[in-house]
């Protein structure tokens, strides 16, 4: 038996495009992590780029549950002495950018440290928090499966 290894030229890439309106923040980047790295296909190559493009719209309206809006913060360096700053996700969504939870949770749930982690990030997703995206070209099919969506949205 021999291992099968993807190369660049097999693999097959198709957009899609979920609605973030009331799903929990953590199941649905869960699975976009997971369609980003491209382990959702058999074909799924460590070392290859062999995941599909997400779309994620509506990300103003994600469901955070428990006591995270309070509770979680943001932090960074602004590269100075004493220059940590923090955030809390609550001020997080009521500012400018509210997709920012979306992408640090997906962005936190792939490989650390990886320089095809980073391009996969680049290339394979968008999060807008309107309901509209201007990647009509690409075709982008809309995730419907009722079973996987009841799941996300926590009942």
């Amino acid at each position: 038996m021999k291992t099968y290894s993807a190369k660049p030229t097999d693999v097959v890439k198709k957009w899609h495009v979920i609605d973030a309106e009331g799903l929990v923040v953590g199941r649905v980047s869960s699975y976009v992590a997971k369609m980003i790295r491209g382990k959702h296909k058999p074909m799924f190559t460590p070392h290859i780029d062999c995941g599909d493009g997400v779309i994620i719209i509506n990300a103003e309206k994600v469901k955070i549950t428990g006591d995270k809006l309070r509770q979680k913060k943001f932090y960074w360096h602004t590269g100075y002495p004493g220059g940590i700053k923090e955030r809390t996700w609550k001020a997080t969504m009521d500012g400018a950018h509210p997709e920012r939870i979306l992408e640090n949770a997906i962005r936190r749930m792939m490989p650390k440290d990886s320089p095809l982690a980073k391009d996969q990030l680049a290339h394979n997703l968008r999060v807008y928090k309107g309901s509209t995206h201007p990647h009509e070209a690409q075709q982008p099919v809309p995730v419907t499966d009722p079973v996987l969506i009841a799941h996300w949205k926590n009942n």
